[in-house]
């Protein structure tokens, strides 16, 4: 694991069981070359004030891999993603135990930078929320707001991430019109364009598929295959295929009684590569809910 930075410079430049879930072969091959750390949680847990929501969260996310989060609903899944870019933060009460390091700095050490935290970890959420402005303004937010861009600089940055979103040619004439009069596929590509702006390094997603139609979907999963040659990607999804068919590793969230509290409370129960979550998963509770019998 790289050696710790400090918050201004936190990381180096870059260079289904039983045939419930179908698994695409690619991920059923030889066992891939591990890549560099990025994320390492060690025994975290939130809370909000003294509700303990999630906790014993052990598990490392590596670069430049899609890492898919599953489970029932109210077991977490959110909350562990908000965790890696310090959006719980926004939240009354809300806390962290235990440690949480990317490319080993710890997140919420004294000396973290949030802004800085932010900048290199976006985020896209659940449904598409473009700003009321046009196209242009929505993806130039976030360079206008770093400064030290020209117009012509921010044209680039605008027109590369779009391009990297997928939907520059869809858009390309329509620029200046508001982002509410294009579909919501293209929203939610215009959102992923907006986080892709500011040059992150990691791009979490909070089921970005929920609102969309199969073809839609279909183009927002091709276009996060595409992504992770460059970037670290981290999706929350309801839907166990799509988790199958993009992601590289999955971590299995539940929900159970914490006998400490009499509260019902997340917890990691398995993580590994997809292929073998998907098809011989070491626990009965991760068989159990991918093949329908809970969840």
């Amino acid at each position: 694991m790289p050696e710790a930075r400090n918050a201004d410079s936190m990381v180096p430049a870059r260079a289904a069981p039983r045939g419930i879930v179908h698994v695409p072969s690619v991920l059923a091959g030889p066992q891939r070359e591990p890549s560099r750390v990025v994320f390492e949680l060690d025994k975290m847990a939130v809370y909000y004030g003294t509700f303990r929501a999630v906790r014993d969260v052990t598990m490392r996310i590596r670069e430049k891999e899609i890492t898919a989060i599953i489970g029932p609903s109210g077991c977490g899944k959110t909350t562990v993603l908000r965790c890696l870019n310090r959006m719980n933060d926004l939240i009354a009460g809300a806390r962290v135990a235990g440690r949480a390091t990317y490319y080993g700095v710890d997140l919420y050490g004294a000396g973290a930078s949030v802004t800085e935290v932010r900048r290199r970890i976006g985020m896209v959420f659940q449904k598409p929320n473009p700003f009321p402005t046009s196209i242009y303004d929505n993806v130039a937010y976030g360079p206008r707001i770093c400064g030290g861009h020209n117009r012509a600089e921010l044209d680039a940055l605008v027109e590369k991430a779009l391009r990297s979103a997928a939907v520059w040619d869809e858009i390309k004439d329509r620029l200046h019109h508001s982002a509410f009069a294009i579909s919501g596929g293209q929203q939610q590509r215009v959102c992923i364009a907006r986080a892709l702006a500011v040059e992150p390094d990691v791009v979490l997603m909070d089921e970005p598929c929920s609102a969309l139609d199969p073809v839609a979907t279909a183009r927002i999963e091709e276009l996060m295959r595409e992504l992770k040659r460059t970037y670290t990607i981290v999706i929350v999804t309801h839907n166990m295929q799509q988790a199958a068919r993009v992601s590289d590793c999955t971590a299995f969230f539940t929900a159970e009684l914490d006998s400490s509290t009499e509260d019902r409370t997340g917890l990691l129960v398995e993580y590994g590569e997809t292929a073998t979550i998907f098809s011989t998963p070491t626990d009965e509770r991760t068989e159990h809910y991918i093949t329908g019998k809970f969840g």
